[in-house]
């Protein structure tokens, strides 16, 4: 946070220095407090720990509550209960309302009575159950690709599989927004990397063709739904790219999946690409799907490597057979029923309509199923989260230095449950709080 200090939280000249003065002594106060500890064991030293407690006396000095780790007392969707009390929730992935659905549950709790809750150890080793080839088969099927591979974690899913797959004589090129896992697996490869501008097709072709013939392989990753700014990409003019520099593409679809596309199965249906025009689909289940844990969708050969090569399928444990079951069934759900695709993006467009009739910012998004609201400053975000939790609207205020100073913002997840009423209540709430005037409880 100390680069959010420079930038200066969003407050007055007078205002910060009068922040940053009462910081500056608590911290003293605080180190002189502290016990001496030999510096190769003062874990206060670690990295990311100073930021971290900046943070936190910035919060308390401004009387803003923490809105992070709240314990939510029931299914997380369209509303929730925390504290005891009701919210309208926008803090989750629950796209179609498909966790907490009956089917969804039975199918998971068969699926322990049937093997237990754990996988017990790593697939290669002895933790292969049928419910994992069955969902890899089905989320195969949706891309139309030869083979899948479930691993037990989105984030891992990344790192392993770009880390695996890319080497040191290799090139990636990834969007300047990829989530983090992308860029900490093309950092673990030893691959060069070059990051384009968010989005900007023409930045990445001129990248590839100035640096393509000095590597062995090259890579371009992309998102299918970026979760920041709710925005998608050209995808055929990526795929296009690809073929005329012998490249391979790789799509995170993350928030693509259920989200983009007339039936749900992701960008190259929202975009009008055949399936096979991507090399590497990439996904979690942790969204739609109602489950945790990532998979890859692609040619036999490459999923054949990954399942006897990459660490961290061969030596994480096999993913738990009831949330195998849980996405398993969540993807069938999704098939039957488009009209939940329907409905969540037409929730999303209406969010996006409205909040920018109200005068709100939200950026490139598509309103599709992530609408952002740029404040501007950290401290208006975590204000504007702050109200609007005091009148019963849950939404994460997302801060620096997550994103720029300037780009702190609040961040909507719509989905197929919402009412067009709650919607609307939920912007008017909005704006009476930017607006200063008092706010009714939203529900």
């Amino acid at each position: 946070m100390s680069g959010g200090a420079r930038q200066g939280f969003g407050l007055s000249a007078n205002a910060r220095a009068a922040l940053l003065q009462r910081l500056s002594r608590r911290s003293g106060e605080a180190a002189e407090a502290a016990p001496a500890e030999s510096p190769g064991r003062d874990l206060a030293t670690l990295p990311g720990l100073r930021d971290l407690e900046m943070v936190r006396q910035a919060g308390a000095a401004l009387g803003l509550e923490s809105p992070y780790f709240r314990a939510h007392e029931g299914v997380a969707g369209a509303r929730t209960a925390i504290g005891g009390a009701p919210y309208l929730n926008f803090a989750s992935y629950n796209y179609l309302g498909l966790n907490g659905d009956p089917r969804i549950t039975a199918a998971a709790k068969a699926a322990i009575d049937r093997h237990g809750v754990s996988a017990s150890a790593s697939r290669l080793a002895s933790g292969e159950r049928p419910v994992h080839a069955a969902l890899e088969a089905a989320l195969a099927a949706n891309y139309a690709a030869e083979a899948c591979l479930a691993f037990v974690s989105g984030h891992a899913t990344n790192v392993t599989v770009i880390g695996q797959i890319m080497g040191a004589r290799d090139l990636i090129l990834h969007d300047q927004l990829i989530h983090n896992s992308a860029a900490e697996g093309a950092r673990l490869s030893g691959a060069r990397r070059i990051a384009f501008p968010h989005n900007d097709w023409r930045a990445a072709e001129r990248e590839l063709a100035a640096n393509r013939r000095r590597h062995g392989r090259a890579l371009i990753v992309i998102e299918g739904h970026y979760s920041m700014d709710g925005d998608a990409p050209d995808l055929a003019r990526f795929a296009e790219m690809v073929r005329q520099h012998d490249a391979l593409l790789m799509v995170d679809e993350a928030h693509a999946l259920g989200v983009l596309g007339e039936t749900g199965r992701g960008s190259f249906e929202h975009c009008g690409v055949p399936p096979d025009a991507v090399d590497i689909w990439m996904g979690t289940l942790s969204k739609t799907l109602s489950g945790c844990g990532g998979y890859i969708a692609g040619r036999q050969v490459l999923i054949d490597l990954l399942r006897h090569a990459a660490p961290g399928f061969v030596y994480s444990v096999g993913m738990a057979p009831a949330l195998a079951a849980a996405s398993l069934e969540s993807l069938r759900v999704m098939q039957a029923e488009p009209w939940r695709v329907q409905r969540l993006q037409a929730n999303a467009a209406l969010f996006l309509a409205v909040a920018r009739e109200a005068g709100f910012d939200t950026g490139p998004s598509a309103g599709l199923g992530i609408v952002p609201v740029i404040l501007g400053s950290s401290v208006a975000a975590a204000r504007m989260a702050a109200a609007l939790f005091e009148a019963g609207v849950n939404v994460q205020p997302i801060l620096f230095p997550v994103v720029p100073e300037r780009a702190a913002r609040l961040r909507f997840f719509l989905s197929a449950e919402h009412t067009e009423e709650e919607i609307l209540r939920t912007v008017a709430t909005m704006a009476a709080a930017r607006d200063g005037t008092p706010l009714a409880r939203a529900v």
